[in-house]
């Protein structure tokens, strides 16, 4: 364990402990902030081993199920597919698979616009004709790549990367390494044009799976730009750092309020890519976070649900009084990433 960025894990295990209980007591939807918040469940699963949190997951999705899943799909709902199949592998029991197809089937015929690129969508409306947000890569992208890999089918595997390569191409800023929030393919722009602090957390997070999840990444060319993207973006990210550890919600707007949902994405991303030289960004974001999570779990200043906004002030006055699914979602992966920091010795390379 390095020692210069980890602390104890007796003294992390009941800071992860409390973000679980209070994240299991949230009334959840079946939608995208209960798939983050119970892809943070699963990851603090992994890694404490805890059996108590896999009952309490498995216990609320069984619940779910009896009362009868959403018909209406969207990319958005998809999310749910990562708990889900982590609770198939866990039990065999086929049903959770069954849904997992069936999100699957979902985007493949999900609008999608250029290059067979996933159009976000949040509803069964045509919210945004042809837009890209780096959203999808959580939501829906990185679930195509567990199923792909799961299924070992090439399709879905190259499908997946497909979006990533799509997404890198469409919303990473070359000229500095960051993201925007979205792209619209019908006016060819950024619309306002803001590096989100949720959407890169969204990308560097997502982008740093991929090498965990597809084995020899290196024989699919598009995992080159995969990696080639990731660190150029954290190496973007890291001198936007504050002295408090975080990041803000406009990334470099120094008015922006720092939140702790995007700085968790960050950070974690960061963490599982193991490059040595991230080691103090990550030691000094663990600080910044741990002093954003009360003593019963609730992760605090994470800003509310937020659409591709008009200006500036339209990011700046988002709320963060609220508990939120994402908040804690992240919150544990980040956490997790910290208590295995063992598994993520590395030079970041590929």
């Amino acid at each position: 364990m390095h020692e210069i960025l980890y602390i104890e894990k007796e003294k992390l295990l009941p800071i992860i402990d409390a973000v679980v209980r209070k994240t299991m007591e949230m009334d959840l939807l079946w939608d995208w902030p209960c798939g983050v918040a119970y892809y943070g469940v699963c990851d603090a699963i992994k890694a404490t081993e805890n059996d108590e949190y896999f009952e309490l997951l498995k216990n609320r999705i069984d619940e779910y199920i009896e009362l009868g899943l959403p018909t209406a799909f969207t990319v958005n709902i998809c999310a749910m597919g990562h708990s889900v199949l982590a609770l198939h592998e866990k039990t065999g029991d086929e049903k959770y698979l069954d849904i997992c197809n069936e999100k699957i089937a979902y985007l493949k015929k999900a609008p999608r616009f250029g290059e067979s690129v996933i159009q976000h969508t949040v509803s069964s409306k045509n919210d945004f004709p042809e837009q890209a947000w780096a959203d999808t890569l959580f939501m829906a992208a990185l679930f195509m790549l567990k199923m792909g890999v799961k299924l070992k089918d090439e399709t879905l595997i190259n499908d997946a990367l497909n979006q990533y390569y799509w997404h890198i191409e469409f919303l990473q800023d070359n000229s500095c390494g960051l993201w925007y929030h979205g792209y619209n393919n019908i006016e060819k722009s950024h619309m306002s044009g803001f590096y989100w602090g949720r959407a890169n957390a969204w990308a560097a997070y997502t982008l740093s799976q991929v090498a965990r999840v597809l084995p020899e990444p290196y024989l699919y060319p598009k995992f080159m730009d995969i990696a080639g993207s990731i660190n150029e973006h954290l190496t973007a990210l890291k001198a936007l750092q504050t002295e408090n550890g975080l990041w803000r919600t406009i990334l470099d707007d120094p008015e922006s309020y720092e939140e702790i949902s995007a700085s968790c994405g960050i950070a974690a991303a960061m963490a599982v890519r193991g490059n040595p030289l991230h080691r103090k960004y990550v030691k000094l974001a663990l600080s910044g976070i741990l002093a954003n999570i009360s003593e019963n779990g609730r992760v605090q200043n994470v800003s509310g649900g937020t659409a591709i906004m008009r200006d500036r002030d339209g990011y700046r006055n988002i709320s963060r009084k609220w508990t939120q699914g994402w908040g804690q979602g992240l919150a544990l992966a980040f956490l997790s990433a910290i208590f295995q920091a063992e598994k993520f010795s590395g030079d970041g390379a590929l």
